[in-house]
């Protein structure tokens, strides 16, 4: 099942439970979907699963940012919302890696692409990208390849 086809089921049963937490983070996502399914140069009609990753850790990443200035500016009604449509697109992401699980790949990564240096940090984090996509922060990734290659 697609995350179009799942996001119109879980929208459908939101709205006969009337769980508006969900409804929020629900339709936030099927607007991104329809925006990013109707772009100007797009070849294909239908998202791959990397561009819905990458999609969906977007939207996080507004909402993070935006629930952050509202509580530097004493609205934690506002924040609150944020971080409840935060929760509900985060059920749509692959499930995180632990950071050791991280750093057993990353090792592996750095072993099969022969990386000695912070120079080659590059082809580490190239090598890495298919295989962490949407299970784990990128600065905690680099942090971490960096100090395992210095």
């Amino acid at each position: 099942m697609s995350l179009k086809e799942k996001i119109n089921e879980d929208l459908k049963t939101a709205m006969k439970t009337k769980d508006e937490k969900a409804l929020r983070g629900i339709r936030a996502i099927k607007a991104a979907i329809i925006l990013a399914e109707t772009a100007e140069g797009r070849t294909s009609k239908e998202l791959s699963h990397e561009e819905e990753i990458t999609m969906l850790q977007k939207l996080i990443k507004q909402r993070k940012e935006s629930a952050e200035i509202y509580l530097k500016n004493g609205k934690e009604d506002l924040a609150k919302i944020e971080q409840e449509e935060i929760e509900v697109i985060e059920k749509y992401l692959p499930q995180p890696l632990t950071a050791e699980e991280l750093e057993t790949i990353i090792r592996e990564t750095i072993q099969r692409e022969n990386a000695t240096s912070i120079k080659d940090m590059g082809k580490v984090m190239k090598g890495l990208t298919p295989k962490i996509m949407g299970r784990a922060d990128n600065k905690q990734v680099s942090d971490m390849v960096k100090k395992l290659l210095t």
